[in-house]
């Protein structure tokens, strides 16, 4: 009998330490190939953690935002590499190859299906974070107006380092300050000045690429197709960005930002289908995105819907006042609700800080949301009519905690063309819609709230693009489909999903796809498919 609980004991140990062994064994012969394939003699074991190492699970969740992949039965990696240099990268690749480990390569974790540190389907798999690729190098003197910006620093830590150097420049990417630059700009980029200089993407003019071969290549080197490519054609298929050089705008010394809301009883929905008819029409010094969310009425005891008017224009409040007068007075803004600041101050309060938060808070590569959640984006090119929008209401009104943004197009993106890079959402487009279910404790049902999100989405399906039915990237829905073997090629994969995020423009990324990784070895569940030799 003792022999018998010693015997089960023995394999429940086992069966206990073994992933743990395996990792311990992946690890040793990593760091026996990295050092052998670099020209360095750094010591890779203080950049390297398996699960055993004390530091390996607050590595793994330092940039996850959405924690329903940071629970305990989520797949981890055997392996978290943290390189300091472009070579260490380039080693990397040669060694994951050699030793065939699945590889996942992440710049700052706000990927809404956590397809940069999770894989579901490859063992074994490992985690390339750039978060220590963060250096900021500028070209502002002699009117080259342009930045090298490497991948792991965010979008606030670039914003923070173009105010030091200069008042009258920005840059047209995210209002969420912790976003990392590599996968952002790898899927567009944009923000709250895409109306007047379009997306961050638009506004690269060269890149330094890993590709699978680990040779590091610019603009020049990897060619057009692929300089192309990497440009809103998302992160993690066609190898590793590690910076780009990107093209500095002006504004302003003085901008206006404010946020007016309106609930439903103080006439929501007809100004909301007001907006849904001017927004795309106004002034492209003007951008104003709604974020509807539910409210409290406190005094009658019961949830209503909440629309806030969220804005940046690029210019003064006099200036402002006198637009929004003639191209949107049902709004009813006033002096008082307008905030001049500079530009980089807006960028504070675009990202939702407290008022009056210095930006020195840019540099703190924090987000202020983590929360578990489930999202769906779409594009709208018809205003929704207003028996629509009560019916919405309806639907908002049955989650606890939902958000839905509607976001403004027209101006520049109206003028750039639907194949000048991947990211297709252009003249047409009056607004992108987000849906999100967010909820904060892991105990919750979780089921219910992602069915909350397909049922708000089923639901809009007469009111927004179809033929295909537009999605944006950079808010990944596995919903769309998956590419379920890392050999998928571009007839295997299906074309759902990859028309919806890239519309006409998906073969074309198919094709050099199968030039620059014809393997497929910078796979994941929703990575562009090889398009096959008989069909290019």
């Amino acid at each position: 009998m003792v022999s018998s609980r010693s015997s089960i004991l023995s394999i429940l140990l086992i069966l206990l330490l073994t992933p743990f062994v395996v990792s311990l064994h992946l690890q040793d012969r990593f760091l026996r190939c990295i050092s052998r394939n670099s020209e360095s003699f750094f010591p890779f074991s203080t950049v390297l953690y398996a699960p055993n190492n004390s530091s390996f699970n607050s590595i793994l969740l330092s940039t996850a935002q959405n924690l329903r992949f940071t629970l305990p039965s989520v797949p981890r990696p055997e392996l978290i590499f943290t390189p300091l240099k472009e070579s260490h990268i380039q080693a990397a690749v040669i060694c994951s190859k050699k030793l065939e480990i699945h590889l996942r390569v992440r710049s700052g974790g706000h990927d809404y299906e956590g397809l940069s540190y999770v894989s579901e389907i490859e063992r074994p798999y490992m985690v390339v974070d750039l978060a220590k690729l963060r250096s900021i190098c500028w070209n502002i003197a002699n009117y080259h107006n342009s930045a090298w910006v490497q991948v792991g620093a965010t979008n606030g830590e670039l914003y923070y380092r173009i105010s030091e150097k200069s008042k009258t420049h920005g840059f047209p990417a995210g209002t969420c300050s912790s976003l990392g630059m590599g996968g952002h700009i790898s899927g567009g980029a944009y923000g709250a000045m895409l109306r007047k200089y379009g997306l961050g993407a638009d506004n690269v003019v060269d890149a330094h690429i890993i590709d699978v071969h680990g040779r590091l290549l610019d603009r020049k080197a990897m060619g057009e197709d692929l300089f192309w490519a990497i440009r809103g054609g998302a992160g993690g298929s066609f190898g590793i960005v590690t910076a780009w050089k990107v093209k500095l705008v002006p504004v302003p010394s003085a901008v206006t930002v404010f946020t007016v809301t309106r609930t439903l009883e103080q006439g929501a929905t007809k100004l909301l289908y007001r907006w849904q008819q001017i927004a795309d029409q106004l002034d492209e010094d003007l951008f104003i995105r709604v974020l509807i969310r539910t409210a409290n009425v406190t005094s009658q005891g019961k949830r209503t819907i909440a629309t806030s008017y969220n804005a940046l224009f690029l210019g003064d409040a006099t200036r402002l006042l006198q637009i929004m007068h003639h191209s949107f007075p049902e709004l009813g803004l006033a002096r008082q609700d307008c905030i001049e600041t500079d530009w980089i101050n807006s960028t504070v309060y675009l990202a939702f800080f407290p008022s009056n938060t210095p930006p020195e808070v840019l540099l703190q590569r924090r987000n202020i949301v983590k929360q578990f959640f489930k999202a769906k984006s779409d594009y709208a090119k018809e205003p929704i009519p207003e028996t629509a929008l009560e019916g919405l209401w309806d639907i908002i009104l049955e989650e606890e905690n939902p958000t839905v943004a509607f976001t403004p197009y027209g101006g520049k993106m109206s003028e750039i063309s639907e194949s000048q890079i991947p990211f297709p959402h252009r003249k047409g487009i009056r607004f992108m819609i987000l849906y999100s279910a967010n909820w904060q404790d892991a105990k919750e049902n979780a089921a219910k709230h992602v069915d909350w999100t397909r049922k708000v989405y089923k639901y809009m399906q007469p009111y927004v693009s179809k033929h295909p039915r537009e999605t944006y990237v950079n808010y990944r829905d596995l919903d769309l489909g998956i590419n379920k073997r890392t050999n998928t090629s571009f007839t295997e994969a299906g074309t759902s999903w990859g028309l919806e995020y890239f519309k006409n423009n998906f073969p074309r990324l198919a094709f050099v796809k199968a030039k620059a990784d014809p393997d497929n070895f910078f796979w994941h569940e929703q990575s562009i498919p090889p398009l096959p030799f008989h069909m290019k």
